[in-house]
């Protein structure tokens, strides 16, 4: 019957967007078009008290993870809903991209947060063919065609223009932490150097508001009977069944080879 009596208060509602992963790979991760009707429905079920983020990612694309931390501002902005990012293993490079995007950061002891950096990773197979008798012919129009080739060996000059490439998108990231974190930074650190932080070490740099869990914290700020209604991806029937296709198989080595950066 109390839902009947217009003079009682509800119980705030706080949707918590799950964003797990490594970003921008392919279906498996998270990339804005997966994650947009997620976002999208959070903001717009009912009268949030809040929106939360739960946040547990190595990183990966930078235009993904600006992307995504964008529609969150946006939506944030537009209809005046605060938003908390609470991190569970890790929320590194793009991951505190994403976590940024929150008002405020809450970790755990031991999260991992930081590794404010650009990084570019491939593979060279240029002895390999050689002792296979493998030879590689390439014909461009342009000299850059054949930029960072892994068939051929690494040019000085290629490393070079990738490093230019890189200033730029690291540019952009320490503006975003800059222009989220505001006074809050300790700028006494050097945090933009991709290195990262444990739990209180990382409040300590600014990094992150706290030690705090999702329910508990949340219940602290909205009142005991907050109810968290929670958001996330739907994995298909072949990702359940573990026969996902074959280009997966690819994209899961990568970003195993992400969290394998931070030792998970």
């Amino acid at each position: 019957m109390k839902r009947f009596i217009p003079f009682i208060p509800k119980p705030a509602m706080v949707p918590v967007i799950r964003l797990q992963g490594a970003i921008g790979m392919g279906t498996r991760g998270l990339n804005d078009q997966t994650v947009a009707p997620l976002i999208e429905r959070a903001f717009a079920r009912g009268k949030p008290a809040a929106v939360a983020l739960v946040i547990n990612s190595p990183g990966g694309s930078a235009v993904q993870s600006s992307l995504i931390a964008a529609r969150v501002r946006r939506l944030a902005e537009e209809k005046k809903i605060p938003v908390h990012a609470f991190v569970e293993d890790v929320a590194a490079s793009g991951g505190y991209w994403l976590a940024c995007a929150a008002d405020d950061i809450w970790v755990d002891a031991s999260s991992i947060v930081g590794s404010i950096g650009v990084s570019f990773a491939s593979f060279g197979f240029p002895e390999f063919m050689a002792r296979q008798g493998i030879e590689r012919r390439v014909v461009t129009a342009g000299k850059s065609k054949s930029f960072a080739d892994p068939f051929l060996p690494q040019k000085p000059e290629d490393v070079e223009r990738l490093k230019r490439l890189q200033e730029p998108i690291h540019a952009a990231f320490i503006d975003h932490v800059r222009a989220r974190r505001g006074a809050r930074l300790d700028m006494t650190a050097d945090l933009f150097n991709a290195d990262v932080w444990v739990g209180q070490k990382a409040v300590e740099v600014g990094l992150v508001d706290g030690v705090a869990h999702l329910r508990p914290k949340l219940m602290e700020m909205y009142g005991e009977k907050v109810r968290l209604v929670p958001y996330g991806q739907k994995r298909g029937l072949l990702q359940r069944l573990g026969m996902a296709a074959t280009d997966g198989l690819l994209q899961g080595v990568e970003e195993r080879a992400l969290w394998a950066r931070f030792g998970l």
